[in-house]
């Protein structure tokens, strides 16, 4: 039997059906390109342009006199070197948190599976549902006086990272990742002696390099997008992130100059997206293992 489509096999074999197919299949490719594309072409020929042509209404399409130079004046106009290096500082401290606890959480939930580990794991998916901005308050609280040891973390690497050591929504993408791995795998390393830990780090972990990777980007981006947590817990210049530094430091330039700034602070996160697209890909695909 013939799978179902929206398009019928007989008549896209007609000289016109398929002709009137890969007319909508290019036309759908190219808005959806322009649609994706706009904006990221907006912004960088933005930052190529005068202040003048900047605000010039009707827009150009175009820079009708390049300055390259645009970009120049932004990394030492909005500091943007050391902006970048303390946005992949936090980042990848965030991330080590993660792979750490997220890990061993997810590898609890599925493996090991703990009394009441169903119910807590429910309970963890619910905060899901809970907007990020009903957090800040309490998230704030907790930063500027930590419960039991009572410290100030404000304007310290840790105020960013302790709030994001345990996310749900990773948690359950690692535990769906490890249901799949075939129990036998887990029975012939308990025969042969190897403890949960020793499981985790020889068998389950080398297995899991895809989905370990979308993990790792997900903490990255998540990182180096946010805006109103850093702006709140890091208020000293030299600890600002890039999206704050930018919106801090702008004050008094031109808009060329700040768009520009924005164009160096995005180069980061699509060069690491183009290296590790096939990571990406990979990890949100895979569904299963064959044993």
């Amino acid at each position: 039997m013939s799978t179902r489509t929206l398009i019928s096999p007989a008549r896209l074999n007609r000289p016109d059906g398929r002709r009137t197919y890969w007319i909508l299949v290019i036309l759908t490719i190219v808005v959806f390109t322009f649609v994706f594309t706009g904006p990221l072409y907006w912004m960088v020929t933005g930052g190529l342009k005068t202040g003048q042509e900047v605000a010039q209404v009707p827009p150009t399409l175009y820079p009708q006199h390049p300055d390259p130079h645009n970009y120049a004046d932004a990394w030492t106009a909005l500091s943007i070197g050391r902006l970048l290096f303390n946005t992949i500082y936090y980042a990848l401290g965030a991330l080590a948190f993660q792979l750490v606890l997220d890990v061993a959480a997810a590898y609890a939930f599925s493996k090991l599976r703990p009394l009441f580990g169903g119910t807590i794991l429910g309970m963890m998916l619910a905060t899901l549902m809970i907007p990020s901005t009903v957090l800040v308050i309490p998230q704030y609280v907790t930063v500027i006086d930590l419960p039991v040891l009572h410290w100030n973390l404000l304007d310290s690497p840790w105020a960013i990272w302790l709030p994001a050591v345990t996310n749900a929504f990773n948690i359950f993408l690692l535990k769906r990742f490890f249901d799949s791995i075939p129990q036998d795998l887990m029975a012939a390393a308990a025969i042969d002696g190897a403890g949960p830990l020793r499981t985790l780090l020889s068998i389950v972990l080398p297995m899991s390099r895809p989905i370990l990777g979308v993990v790792s980007i997900f903490s990255i981006t998540a990182v180096w997008k946010d805006f109103l947590w850093p702006l709140l817990v890091e208020p000293s210049p030299q600890n600002r992130t890039v999206n704050v530094g930018i919106y801090a430091f702008s004050t008094g330039l031109t808009q060329n100059v700040v768009i520009a700034g924005a164009v160096i602070a995005a180069v980061p996160t699509v060069v690491f997206f183009l290296i590790f697209q096939k990571n990406i890909m990979a990890g949100l695909t895979t569904g299963g293992l064959k044993g």
